[in-house]
């Protein structure tokens, strides 16, 4: 008698309905947060190519703060190390949320987005860097990044269904993105350390620590906390919006037995300050990195033309295609693992697309791989620019190819029968 056949590992299938719900809920918030991104870069584009770009320059170059504490900052610098440090705690929270109750806690659910955010990563990079071998290689890690919620206001305009499954991939993707950014900031782009300040900065962490571990959530408190913990980092020379993302995983996830919320601090501190970063903090970054005066037609061909731009573009169009597809693929392959039969390749493809959509990262790395060389900083923003949007236009068109079939995926994943309030796919997977 022959032994029945063993059922093979699925990969990007659908979560639990309490995990799509949650992720449904981000997914909303972040694309408001990344329409408001697209306004503001808008705007700083067309003004920084009008007759008052001058006025543009000088606003984005006006210095405020106090110099004895080191914090003498142009308003484009307080909006990258200052505001960016509101949105990497948000990073920070979301990475912790993941790893202790999302998906990245289950290893074999984790494997496939880490896998491909790698290699989306090292992709982008060789691709760079064999471009400008010999030259600008600084700028390796540009092209490495990707803005969830620049993705996410690209799939609203679209119009279309995105499953429920390759809308948590994209997500956990993303969340493993920033947090592979992270590491490279801190890593690669510390121009000099001071130690003493850095370990100092290590007290106000774990006081920060502290108060949250016993559930003190006063602003009074936690605030100057943070705020102690992010000029040490700062004055230490590792970027400050590192900061950001220590103060993020300190905060638990987990209710405790008996606490009134059935939600942890990690979800109420989300819910508090999200709104800030997407609706605030980013969309200023925004306004301040992206304005760059092409120089008419001459200047915009010049630009295109230098290798640092190419090599951006290339890294995240090119790049992200090949690292996250060809890495899932792979993954697949060598753990036997088949893809989801309501789902083709092709679906994959279109999410990595999307994650070529490198915006605010992106041109967070290009301020600090090139701080001072006004030229290549120039062709940075103008490579993250095309790139971002080449990306776009063809994860519009791959995406659209497939809508009949996202649509009647969605009807599917909303239909409930037994009016429970709980979809019935949930209930009764396949």
């Amino acid at each position: 008698m022959t032994p029945p056949s063993k059922t093979r590992r699925t990969v990007l299938t659908r979560g639990s309905w309490p995990e799509t719900q949650r992720l449904t809920s981000v997914l909303r918030r972040e694309t408001v947060g990344g329409v408001l991104l697209i306004i503001a870069a808008i705007i700083a584009l067309i003004w920084a190519n009008t007759p008052w770009s001058g006025a543009y320059e000088a606003l984005r170059d006006f210095h405020i703060g106090p110099a004895s504490l080191h914090l003498n900052l142009s308003l484009s610098e307080w909006a990258a190390d200052g505001l960016l440090a509101i949105f990497f705690f948000v990073v920070g929270l979301e990475l912790k949320r993941e790893f202790v109750a999302g998906d990245l806690r289950d290893p074999r659910r984790a494997a496939l987005p880490v896998v491909a955010a790698i290699g989306g990563m090292v992709c982008p990079a060789v691709i760079y860097v064999l471009i400008n071998r010999g030259g600008a290689v600084d700028g390796w890690a540009i092209p490495t990044a990707t803005d969830i919620a620049f993705a996410l206001a690209v799939l609203a305009v679209i119009n279309t269904h995105l499953p429920a499954a390759l809308r948590t991939f994209l997500l956990t993707l993303a969340v493993v993105d920033d947090l592979l950014a992270v590491t490279v900031i801190a890593i690669f782009y510390t121009s000099k350390l001071d130690l003493p300040f850095l370990a100092a900065a290590v007290v106000p962490i774990a006081l920060f620590a502290l108060a949250v571990q016993r559930r003190i959530s006063s602003p009074w408190l936690l605030v100057p906390l943070a705020l102690v913990a992010w000029w040490l980092v700062h004055l230490s020379g590792v970027h400050a919006t590192v900061a950001g993302v220590l103060l993020g995983f300190t905060v638990p996830v987990l209710a405790k037995h008996g606490e009134p919320d059935e939600h942890g601090p990690a979800e109420r501190f989300e819910h508090a300050i999200r709104p800030l970063s997407t609706g605030f903090a980013v969309p200023v970054f925004a306004f301040f990195a992206a304005g760059v005066t092409v120089g008419g037609l001459t200047g915009l061909t010049d630009s295109l033309g230098d290798k640092v731009t190419l090599g951006i573009i290339a890294g995240l169009v090119a790049g992200k295609l090949i690292g996250i597809t060809a890495t899932t693929y792979l993954t697949a392959k060598l753990t036997r693992a088949e893809l989801d039969s309501e789902l083709a390749w092709i679906d994959v493809a279109g999410v990595a697309l999307l994650g070529g959509i490198g915006f605010t990262v992106s041109l967070l790395v290009g301020e600090l791989a090139f701080a001072g060389d006004h030229t290549s900083a120039d062709h940075v923003r103008i490579g993250v620019l095309f790139g971002t949007v080449t990306a776009a236009i063809l994860a519009t068109v791959v995406l659209r190819a497939r809508n009949r079939v996202y649509r009647a995926l969605d009807e599917a994943e909303a239909r409930d029968d037994d009016g429970d309030g709980i979809p019935d796919v949930y209930q009764h997977p396949r």
